[in-house]
């Protein structure tokens, strides 16, 4: 699956840090909003933090997928944030979590929700693409990196 159908250079953002789980997923919320007007912040958050509820969406490796359906989409979508210091997200080797990539999909996307996070996982297990991306400095270098994979 071609995952640069689904990101937007606005949706991509490296950040010196962020102090929680919660304000990651608040930041997640305001990209995904920026490129899906439709949707308010608050909808996207609260729909991320519902998840993440259920159980971490971290990975390992340093990486979190938080995901959610929405009913107001029309369309998946993906945003990723790249942090200098990594935060706690209960990740299952214990390792903090530098690199969030958050999806949201329509409500009705079952099979689409399913195949793009097995694409993520994929790309999360990457170590290459991993530390190519984690060295890269700028959202403009980062999101061409993405177009890439």
């Amino acid at each position: 699956m071609n995952l640069a159908t689904l990101i937007s250079p606005e949706a991509v953002a490296g950040l010196e840090s962020v102090s929680s789980k919660k304000r990651s997923l608040e930041q997640l919320a305001a990209l995904l909003v920026d490129v899906n007007p439709q949707l308010r912040p608050a909808e996207v958050f609260d729909a991320l933090m519902e998840r993440e509820r259920l159980g971490s969406t971290a990975l390992g490796k340093g990486v979190a997928i938080p995901h959610a359906r929405l009913p107001d989409l029309d369309r998946a979508s993906i945003a990723i944030i790249k942090m200098d210091k990594g935060i706690d997200f209960d990740a299952p080797d214990g390792r903090p979590v530098d690199v969030l990539v958050a999806l949201v999909v329509p409500d009705e996307a079952n099979e689409e929700h399913l195949r793009i996070l097995a694409s993520l996982a994929e790309l999360a297990s990457d170590d290459d693409f991993l530390a190519r991306f984690r060295a890269r400095q700028g959202n403009a270098a980062l999101y061409d990196l993405l177009r890439q994979y």
